[in-house]
């Protein structure tokens, strides 16, 4: 007998329904020109406008609204290097506790400050030379506090998914759909609601060349640990999938497509001047995977997730017009 998944149909559709009204219904945007550009119809789920500017407020609040009472009053912890960290600590401010945050000394300055400003007390640590999971529950150990990982976790998966659920609800039958991929949190959720929605889906994963962590355990079996990336996109400069999400992922998502700095930065610029958004860098890359033809047999009706939108104006500047 096969194991039940760790993540379920049923789960995201029950977060669907926790995060009504709380979470944004975000748009979905179609553009003639990026049409004709791919020779596809491309619908685009814009999670930069979710609260907090990313999807991650999804997943975050599921998770700490499903805590007991006693230990959601004790208080939340999370390590993440910009939008998790925010999600964690509106989650916290909404439903009437507190957030510690683990965060990379390099994180950008406007996520820290917006994670600052939801009442959360930031802790950091240098990302390529301390293991962030063992800081993490460590420090949720020391202080009695719940821990809520940025992906590793079924309520949190479960959370991410409604952005795909809700993409689908609005498109009808899509052929294929292109998630950015981190931890894999995203495109578990998002593969666990599109594959039961349309069994025939192609669920596409796009991550940075210098973070393919999980194109090679997909590629292997097994996950695999490659060194800290190096990249633009710091939402997606993780060494190795989750646990969890790889267990999800290798059974639902079809492969796993792979983008420059370069090309990433052409789909921001795209997004901006086309489709009047601002994306950051790890929110462009699906994006990116299209414009640069990194989609194998692209078919005719494509969804993609547009994960974020969390980058401050100068590092905005200077990536498009550099």
């Amino acid at each position: 007998m096969a194991a039940e998944p760790p993540v379920s149909f049923a789960y995201v559709r029950e977060a669907a329904a926790r995060l009504e009204g709380i979470a944004h219904r975000t748009p979905v945007l179609t553009s003639r020109t990026l049409n004709s550009l791919v020779g596809a119809e491309v619908f685009i789920k814009a999670e930069n406008f979710q609260r907090i500017g990313a999807f991650k407020f999804r997943g975050a609040y599921n998770a700490v609204a499903q805590l007991p009472p006693d230990q959601l009053a004790k208080g939340v912890a999370a390590y993440s290097s910009g939008n998790h960290a925010q999600a964690t600590a509106l989650a916290a401010r909404e439903l009437g506790t507190s957030a510690v945050i683990l965060m990379p000394e390099d994180a950008p300055r406007s996520k820290m400050e917006a994670t600052a400003g939801y009442g959360a007390e930031i802790v950091t640590y240098d990302r390529y030379t301390e293991d962030r999971t063992a800081l993490g529950h460590a420090l949720a150990e020391d202080r009695g506090l719940a821990l809520i990982p940025p992906y590793d976790h079924p309520h949190v998966i479960a959370g991410q998914g409604t952005a795909a659920l809700e993409l689908l609800q609005e498109t009808g039958p899509l052929d294929a759909l292109l998630v950015p991929v981190g931890g894999g949190g995203l495109i578990a959720g998002s593969a666990t609601a599109a594959t039961a929605l349309h069994p025939g889906i192609r669920v596409i994963g796009v991550e940075p060349e210098a973070g393919d962590d999980t194109k090679r355990s997909l590629e292997s079996g097994a996950r695999v640990t490659v060194p800290v990336p190096r990249t633009i996109a710091d939402g997606q400069a993780l060494d190795t999938p989750g646990e969890i999400t790889f267990t999800v992922n290798r059974r639902l998502v079809d492969s796993i497509a792979l983008v420059s700095d370069a090309e990433i930065v052409t789909a921001m610029r795209f997004a901006f001047e086309r489709l009047k958004i601002v994306l950051e860098p790890s929110g462009a890359t699906p994006l990116a995977a299209l414009l640069a033809g990194r989609v194998d047999n692209p078919p005719r009706r494509i969804g993609i997730i547009a994960s974020g939108g969390n980058i401050d104006v100068d590092r905005f500047t200077s990536l498009v017009t550099g």
